[in-house]
């Protein structure tokens, strides 16, 4: 361990940092910014950005305009829980006088009106070419008509307002009018995004149009659009093209994960290609400049029983054949597992009372099983890839919802009702009202009576894949028991499990994986080519983040935030925490 930097007094804290010069710059959950020495991690300058309100911050972006000399000629930009885009001085930490007004661009420009909290910023900005694009997250499932799901392109100099892409209007690329809005209840974009500047794309994860389990209410374009990867125009917000990975999502099954760019020997040409992680345990690699699969896809048909009637399910659904997938087998009754007799009965009679034909059940008035979970095989830490053997690296989870449609006034009489101002944000584990539709939903993780998966483990796995053969190169159980017990527990124990986890990983040139996620809080090494644990080492909370790799003055460091998540029950902190092989005169 190099060092250790505790960022502000609320936990939770999940973003990458981003290394400039000798400086790391990144964001807590209660959205304060913060410059830390990368040799030291000593603190050099802090910005509460939360207006009162904080949330989930994963990271902030750089820029440099070169036309600019002194103050904010280099600026740090952060988005906010409360709709706010802000640029700082990265020297100083002060608002950028010249970026929006005193530094600060009002997101909620443009919204419909909506209790405060249901439009939030989750991911770092994005930059390309000059201009910083933001998409939002949407609370999920209150009512139809919640906030558009609306991507703009601000300009990172000025903050003036580039291009919008509003799918309802994509014909508007600024504004609406006086009296007028962007279109309420589209797909947003709540996960990063990435970029490519030579192209001059910006590669967007849509989830779907609220409420997430009901879907005979969304329009064309919800249709068109949700659950998919979008490739925008950089410069005018246009789409180039776009690839769904699930139809007519009723499984909120969002797009959770930054595409990952990579260049592919395939067939004696380089391809210019996009990996994009699903929530369903699919890998998808598509030629990012067209969208057109590298590796096959295939529409299967599907199940279309057991919903409710004014639904308009997909017959087919689009299955990446080329790549191992990731969401396990399907479960059966003999799975259901417990730590005792009574507990592995009780999931064994759930099993049976619940509807269970596909991984796309449709949801309806009798419970029915969603696996993998909401919560997905694979979430917003995505993959990582070695580049140069062209190998991709996958963390992922094998667990499953519970869930049912009540109707309207059976969602009422349980008191399924939207929240107010700055509400609860967990959705699941709960009544979710659905409101303005006919349906509420109960949906929770499956568990069993004492807190623990009704799916036998191994719950968590790491695997790596050949990117030009599709190929599976090894596979195993990933994270221990440690810190996983009945009625949440502490169980100190690192015996075999295969944890629950959420987080990504970062790969070296020379073979080295570096990984936190694991719900038993220890930070990793791995052999990348034989996948044979070579190094751990104790977090002061859960890793539920992705690492940095960085060197200054030729010693090099791994660097992963340590705050920890309410949705795996791991250790809350405030720390960040640096690793180093030792200098010289230390070893």
């Amino acid at each position: 361990m190099a060092w250790v930097a505790h960022l502000g007094t609320v936990p939770g804290t999940e973003a990458t940092p981003i290394k400039i010069g000798d400086s790391l710059y990144t964001c807590n959950n209660n959205n304060e910014v913060f410059a830390l020495d990368a040799t030291t991690g000593r603190q050099r300058w802090t910005y509460d950005a939360s207006g009162g309100h904080g949330n989930v911050c994963r990271g902030v972006a750089y820029f440099r305009n070169p036309a600019v000399a002194g103050q904010c000629a280099e600026r740090i930009l952060t988005a906010t829980a409360t709709a706010k885009l802000i640029a700082l001085d990265a020297r100083t930490g002060r608002p950028c006088p010249d970026f929006g007004t005193a530094g600060v661009v009002d997101l909620r420009r443009g919204l419909s009106a909506a209790p405060k909290g249901y439009y939030r910023v989750t991911s770092a900005p994005t930059m390309v070419r000059g201009k910083v694009v933001i998409g939002g997250w949407i609370t999920d499932g209150q009512y139809w008509g919640e906030p558009s799901g609306v991507v703009r392109a601000f300009d990172a100099t000025t903050g003036d307002l580039v291009w919008a892409w509003d799918m309802g209007r994509p014909d508007r690329v600024g504004l609406p009018p006086a009296g007028e809005h962007y279109t309420p209840a589209t797909p947003n974009s709540w996960a990063p995004m990435s970029a490519d500047e030579s192209l001059g794309m910006v590669y967007v994860p849509t989830g779907n149009a609220t409420p997430d389990y009901f879907g005979a209410q969304r329009r064309p374009f919800d249709d068109q659009f949700s659950s998919s990867v979008v490739a925008l125009d950089a410069r005018t917000g246009r789409v180039r093209w776009s690839f769904q990975t699930v139809h007519h999502d009723l499984w909120d099954r969002d797009v959770p994960a930054q595409p990952t760019l990579v260049d592919l020997p395939i067939g004696g040409q380089i391809r210019r290609a996009l990996v994009q992680a699903t929530k369903q345990g699919d890998l998808y690699v598509l030629d990012r400049v067209t969208g057109r699969p590298i590796h096959p896809v295939t529409e299967v048909p599907m199940p279309s029983r057991g919903g409710v009637p004014e639904e308009r399910p997909a017959r087919t659904q689009p299955l990446s054949n080329g790549m191992p997938s990731f969401r396990g087998p399907r479960l059966r009754e003999v799975d259901m597992w417990g730590v005792t007799p009574l507990d592995q009965l009780y999931c064994r009679i759930e099993y049976r009372k619940a509807r269970y034909d596909s991984d796309y059940t449709h949801p309806g008035l009798t419970p029915s099983i969603l696996y993998p979970s909401s919560f997905g095989a694979i979430n917003w830490g995505s993959v990582s890839v070695d580049k140069a053997h062209a190998v991709i690296f996958v963390n992922s989870n094998r667990f499953a919802s519970y869930l049912k449609l009540v109707t309207r006034a059976e969602s009422d009489r349980l008191g399924f009702k939207p929240q107010g101002d700055w509400g609860n944000v967990v959705e699941v584990g709960a009544g979710v009202p659905q409101k303005y539709t006919p349906y509420g939903v109960d949906i929770k993780f499956w568990l069993s009576p004492i807190g623990v998966p009704c799916n036998a483990p191994p719950y968590g796995h790491l695997s790596a894949v050949d990117l030009v053969t599709g190929k599976l190169i090894w596979t195993q159980e990933f994270g221990t028991a440690r810190g996983s017990a009945p009625l949440g527990l502490p169980q100190p124990l690192a015996l075999p499990l295969g944890a629950l986890n959420h987080g990504g990983s970062v790969v070296t040139r020379t073979g080295l994986l570096f990984i936190g996620a694991s719900k038993d809080g220890y930070m990793r090494a791995f052999d990348s080519r034989s996948g044979r644990e070579l190094w751990r080492a104790d977090l002061p909370g859960g890793g539920q983040a992705t690492p940095l790799i960085y060197s200054v003055a030729g010693r090099e460091y791994v660097v992963i935030s340590a705050g920890g998540t309410l949705a795996l029950q791991t250790k809350l902190g405030t720390a960040v925490v640096a690793f180093s092989l030792p200098e010289q005169s230390e070893r």
